[in-house]
């Protein structure tokens, strides 16, 4: 198999992701399989996801644990430790849990810190009414200031804040005015997301069939979204929150120990409906949906609908295409320079990619680009 990255350390304990796909409204620009779902569902996809998680033999405690979505914040604090207790391990490394602006309390930050819950992620996306409305939600900033505060409160201050560059009526004074919402606030880790237009959201439909609904005509072009994502690096760089990986910046040591697990290809397993998981040598993922998710669990079945062995070569174009993302790139093992020499060059000589001694990254125009570094390193 291949060699072990010198940039990894495999001794890592697991990293273990849990998803409730759960959420109170489905937002437009969302490619998620969550949504809006009855409520006797929420109680069997909860059974079920609690039986899913005690049938794993568990040969060590996981190093870190994420509850994602959909809306984790919306599980009562009962139902949240009844999950988490499922676990072992507890106090973990990190714990973080995805919240939406309008459900974090006092009480429930209080809860999820007696739970091992350490660390918060906001799904803010912008700070702006217009834009706010336009993706479904209702939140406002002075809202997300007073839950910011709250959480600090009960002492969890490792926050993260969600932002989406592309969104609908987005200027460059809205973007700004976001911006200066990070800086008030001061986050020490904050991801931001170029608007993805793809047929898995409603917006993303909207955009491509030329339509107007979802406020998909005041989308901004592409160049702009490129401009207003290089101007949230420049000024966030200001602010010490520095990029790590592509769409995520963070004040030394707040960076995600949980999401660098994918990065680097460390093993994690995943939980729940559309949940994947990673030993070294095989990726496997449940069913997306979360009622065929829970007809299995009812029938006894197991909820895997996906299994890949990964081949040499698979291991090592993912190793580019997944390591390429942090910002501090990839050593390349001998044969996976001679494998890959020929898009390496030409990825370097067009500006794209940049070599410093044994590592190699993305340049700045490489990051704008890099779906299309990334495709080099799929069966070149």
């Amino acid at each position: 198999m291949l060699a072990p990255d010198a940039d990894v350390n495999k001794n890592k304990g697991i990293g273990v992701y849990i998803s409730f796909p759960f959420c109170q409204q489905k937002c437009t620009y969302c490619n998620f399989s969550s949504g809006v779902f009855p409520a006797y569902l929420k109680e069997r996809y909860r059974a079920a996801l609690e039986a899913e998680i005690a049938d794993e033999p568990w040969p060590e405690p996981p190093e870190t644990v994420y509850l994602g979505g959909g809306t984790p914040s919306l599980l009562d604090p009962d139902e949240l430790g009844r999950i988490l207790g499922r676990l072992p391990g507890v106090p973990w490394k990190e714990a973080t849990i995805e919240a939406a602006p309008g459900t974090v309390t006092r009480e429930r930050a209080a809860a999820w810190r007696s739970l091992g819950i350490s660390r918060v992620s906001l799904g803010v996306q912008s700070f702006v009414a217009q834009e706010i409305r336009a993706t479904g939600r209702t939140h406002t900033a002075t809202q997300v200031l007073l839950e910011i505060e709250a959480l600090r409160r009960e002492g969890l201050n490792n926050i993260n804040v969600d932002l989406i560059a592309g969104l609908p009526y987005q200027t460059d004074q809205s973007w700004r005015e976001s911006l200066d919402w990070i800086e008030a606030l001061a986050p020490p880790h904050v991801s931001v997301y170029m608007l993805e237009a793809d047929e898995a959201s409603r917006l993303g439909r909207e955009i491509l069939s030329g339509g107007t609904r979802y406020g998909a005509g005041a989308v901004p072009g592409d160049d702009q979204v490129a401009a207003l994502y290089s101007e949230a690096v420049a000024r966030l760089a200001t602010l010490g929150i520095h990029r790590y990986e592509i769409s995520n910046f963070a004040r030394p040591g707040h960076e995600s120990l949980h999401n660098l697990k994918y990065w680097r290809r460390e093993p994690y397993r995943g939980f729940g409906a559309g949940a994947h998981s990673f030993d070294g040598l095989r990726r496997w993922s449940n069913v997306e949906s979360a009622w065929e998710y829970v007809k299995r669990w009812a029938a006894g079945a197991s909820p895997v609908d996906h299994i890949e062995l990964l081949s040499d070569t698979q291991s090592m174009e993912e190793r580019f295409f997944v390591g390429l993302r942090q910002t501090a790139g990839i050593a390349p093992a001998e044969r996976e320079w001679a494998r890959f020499a020929e898009p390496i060059r030409r990825l370097i000589d067009s500006g794209l990619l940049e070599r410093d001694e044994e590592r190699l990254r993305l340049t700045g125009r490489g990051v704008l680009l890099s779906n299309l570094v990334f495709e080099e390193f799929v069966n070149p």
